[in-house]
C-alpha cells in the first residue's frame, strides 16, 4: 500500500481533513523538544489549523533519544493523521504542521543552530517529567543526573532538555539575537516557572553572565494542556490504513476532547493558538491545579488499582463498579475541596466529563501506560492534595489507597505471582528496596516512604498518613485489591 504523503494527500476519502494551505510557503518558528504522540495530537492540531492565516508557525519536531518518529515521518513529508475517536465514530485529519524531525543526539551542534534561527521564536517541550533532570520533590536541579555533568562542560554537544535550551539560547546571546520563548507543555505545577528556576540552575553551572542574562531576558509562559493521546499500537495502524486507503507509519487515536490554557506572557509576537480553541489567560496555576489533581490524580488511582485488579486500559478499569465508584467519590470528596475557586468554571460538571472520558471505548489507554515514572508523577498528581487535606485536618482515606497501589505495583510481582514491569527512572533502586522488605506492609511501607525524593521529609513524619497508607497497603497485600476497593468505598461512603 502506498505511504501517506503530500504526493496521495489527493487520494484521501471524502470526508477526512487535509492541510488547507500551502506547505511550501510554511516557515519553521517553532522548535519543540520531545516529539511523542502527545505534541502530535496536541499542540501540533492547534498550530495547523492557524498556518492558512499564518505561515510562520511551521514546527521542527526534536526527538531527544531515539530515532523512530524521524523514520516514520520523515519518508511521509512529516504528514500523520489524527484520529478523535469515542463510541460515537471517528473523526480524522491528516497535520502537515512538521517542518522536519530531526534527533538531537545524531547532531546535537546542528540542532543547537537550528535554534538561532532567527525566525524560530518559540522553543516548547513535552518530555515527560524525568525530562526535567529535577527533583519532583523539590523542583530543585539534579546537578548529579549524568547528562547534567556532561551538558555543564560540553554545552556544544548536549544530552539534556535543558542542555539544548540553554546551549540554544547561549548561542543566540553570542549572535546578538533576541531569546525564543520557552513554553513548557508537560504536567508539572507551574510548568512555566519551573522550567525557568531548572534552566536558569543549570546555565549557572556553565556561565554566570548567561544565567543572569536568562533570567532577565527570557520568557517562560506556564500552560495546562489536557488531551488523552495513547500510545499508538498495531491495531490503530490497521484501523487508520483501512480508513485512508493508505499507509500511516504512525497515526495518532485520541479523544474528541482538547484543551490548552495558556499564560499570555511572550513579550511579543505569538501564534494566534486561541482562533485554533485555545485559551490565552492572565493565571494557568489554577486550570493547571485543577487537572493534576483531577484528571491525572484519577488516571493514576486508576492506573495502579485498575493493573492489579488485571484491566488492561483506563476503560476496563471504569467497567469495574466499585473502583470507578471509588475514583468518582475521590475527585469529589477529597480532590475538589483543595481545588481553588474558578469564577464560572463549573468543576462537578468538568467531573462528569472526565469520569465520561474515562470510559471512552474507542481509546485502549494501557494501565501500564500511565504507570510508568510513578516516583516522579506521585508527588504532583497525589502527594500535593493530600498535604493539603492533612493541613486542614481532613481523612485521606482514599488518596491513601491510591500511593498504597503504587508500592503493591512496585513490589514486583502481581497478585497471581506473575513479574511487574517496572518503568521508573528510579527502578532499581525501588525494586532493591522492595525486594529487601518483603510482601509485608510493616516493613514495605517504611522503607518506600525513606524516599525523600518522592515523599519529602513531613509527609513520612505525619502519622496520619503513614497510618493510612499502612492500612491500606496491609489490606492490598492480605486481601487483594478488588477486595480492598470495594471495603474502602463501603467504609467512606
Amino acid at each position: 500500500m502506498d505511504r501517506l504523503s503530500l504526493a496521495t494527500l489527493d487520494r484521501l476519502p471524502a470526508g477526512i481533513l487535509r492541510p488547507d494551505y500551502d506547505r511550501t510557503t510554511v516557515a519553521t518558528g517553532i522548535v519543540h523538544l520531545g516529539l511523542g504522540a502527545f505534541h502530535r495530537g496536541h499542540q501540533a492540531v492547534y498550530t495547523d489549523a492557524l498556518l492558512k492565516d499564518d505561515p510562520r508557525w511551521g514546527i521542527l519536531g526534536v526527538s531527544l533519544r531515539s530515532p523512530d518518529a524521524r523514520d516514520a515521518l520523515r519518508p511521509q513529508g512529516g504528514l500523520y493523521s489524527v484520529s478523535a475517536s469515542d463510541g460515537a465514530g471517528h473523526r480524522r485529519r491528516v497535520i502537515g504542521a512538521l517542518t522536519d524531525v530531526a534527533v538531537a543526539p545524531e547532531n546535537p551542534a546542528g540542532l543547537l543552530a537550528r535554534l538561532a534561527d532567527p525566525a524560530v521564536r518559540i522553543v516548547s517541550t513535552t518530555v515527560t517529567e524525568k525530562g526535567y533532570s529535577h527533583d519532583p520533590a523539590t523542583g530543585a536541579l539534579r546537578a548529579d543526573d549524568p547528562d547534567i555533568r556532561h551538558d555543564s562542560l560540553n554545552l556544544t554537544h548536549p544530552r539534556s532538555t535543558l542542555g539544548v535550551i540553554v546551549g540554544g539560547l547561549r548561542l543566540r546571546r553570542q549572535q546578538g539575537l533576541p531569546p525564543y520563548v520557552v513554553l513548557a507543555c508537560d504536567n508539572l505545577p507551574t510548568n512555566g516557572h519551573t522550567l525557568r528556576g531548572l534552566v536558569i540552575a543549570f546555565a549557572e553551572l556553565v556561565d554566570r553572565d548567561l544565567a543572569t542574562w536568562i533570567a532577565g531576558e527570557v520568557r517562560f509562559p506556564s500552560t495546562m494542556v489536557d488531551r488523552i493521546v495513547p500510545a499508538t499500537t498495531e491495531t490503530d495502524r490497521n484501523e487508520v490504513r483501512a480508513a485512508l486507503g493508505l499507509d500511516d507509519a504512525w497515526p495518532i487515536v485520541t479523544e474528541p476532547f482538547s484543551q490548552w490554557v495558556i499564560e499570555d506572557d511572550f513579550g511579543g509576537d505569538r501564534p494566534a493558538w486561541d482562533r485554533s480553541g485555545a485559551q490565552f489567560v492572565r493565571d494557568v496555576a489554577p486550570f493547571e491545579l485543577m487537572k493534576l489533581r483531577l484528571l491525572n490524580g484519577a488516571h493514576s488511582t486508576l492506573a495502579y488499582l485498575g493493573y492489579l485488579m488485571g484491566c488492561p486500559t483506563v476503560a476496563a478499569a471504569m467497567a469495574k463498579p466499585d473502583l470507578a465508584g471509588l475514583v468518582e467519590d475521590m475527585m469529589r470528596d477529597e480532590v475538589t475541596p483543595t481545588l481553588p475557586t474558578l469564577g464560572g468554571f463549573d468543576i462537578a460538571a468538568y467531573r462528569t466529563a472526565l469520569l465520561a472520558r474515562f470510559r471512552n471505548p474507542a481509546l485502549k489507554h494501557r494501565t501500564m501506560q500511565i504507570a510508568m515514572d510513578g516516583s516522579l508523577k506521585l508527588p504532583q498528581r497525589l502527594l500535593d492534595t493530600i498535604r493539603d487535606r492533612l493541613a486542614r485536618d481532613q481523612p485521606i482515606t482514599r488518596l491513601a489507597l491510591a500511593v498504597a497501589a503504587w508500592m503493591r505495583y512496585v513490589s514486583g510481582t502481581d497478585e497471581l505471582g506473575a513479574p511487574i514491569e517496572l518503568r521508573d527512572p528510579l527502578a532499581g533502586r525501588l525494586r532493591a528496596l522492595a525486594d529487601d522488605a518483603g510482601p509485608v506492609a510493616g516493613r514495605l511501607a517504611p522503607t518506600l516512604l525513606s524516599l525523600t525524593s518522592i515523599f519529602g521529609s513531613d509527609l513520612p513524619a505525619d502519622a496520619r498518613f503513614t497510618t493510612a497508607v499502612m492500612t491500606a497497603l496491609e489490606s492490598l497485600l492480605r486481601n487483594g485489591t478488588r477486595t480492598t476497593v470495594e471495603q474502602t468505598r463501603r467504609a467512606t461512603r
